[in-house]
């Protein structure tokens, strides 16, 4: 990585992921660290069933408290597939060294099901900054701006 990056670790636990091409980025520019679903067979998400966790077959050692991990999905089979995370972004913290899975749902409202392949990329990983300002709790009524009392949305379109 670069100067200022921090050095972060994997650990592998899957032993099909260096077939699968991981570790690597999509591009040269790509943001996002390609996921593998590693399983043992097919899995097909119905939709709108509970979301299933999927082993990405690694850990990974952050270590560094101004860094995390934001698994997030991959916007081609959000936007054409239907499939999501479960729980929307999946944060790991600097010291979560445990596996890494992907929540995945099936957001479709009907019809077939998703068919994830073992080694199919299914989601990605995001390193980026942690910022952790000083909270200072204020009185209800020391509000400076003079906002929020419209509640979600009030600003307008």
């Amino acid at each position: 990585m670069s100067a200022g990056l921090p050095e972060v670790g994997i650990r592998g636990l899957d032993p099909r992921l260096a077939g699968w091409g991981f570790p690597r980025w999509g591009s040269a520019q790509a943001a996002g660290l390609d996921l593998h679903a590693c399983l043992d067979a097919p899995l097909d998400l119905a939709p709108q069933a509970a979301p299933v966790l999927i082993p990405a077959g690694f850990a990974v050692l952050i270590r560094d408290p101004d860094w995390c991990g934001l698994v997030v999905p991959r916007s081609g089979l959000g936007h054409r597939a239907g499939l999501v995370l479960g729980n929307g972004t999946g944060v790991i913290d600097a010291d979560y060294e445990g596996p890494l899975m992907v929540s995945a749902w099936n957001r479709n409202p009907s019809g077939d099901p998703i068919q994830i392949a073992p080694g199919d990329r299914i989601a990605q990983l995001v390193f980026t900054r942690v910022a952790r300002p000083r909270l200072v709790v204020f009185e209800a009524d020391e509000t400076a701006s003079g906002r929020g009392g419209g509640g979600f949305g009030s600003s307008g379109r």
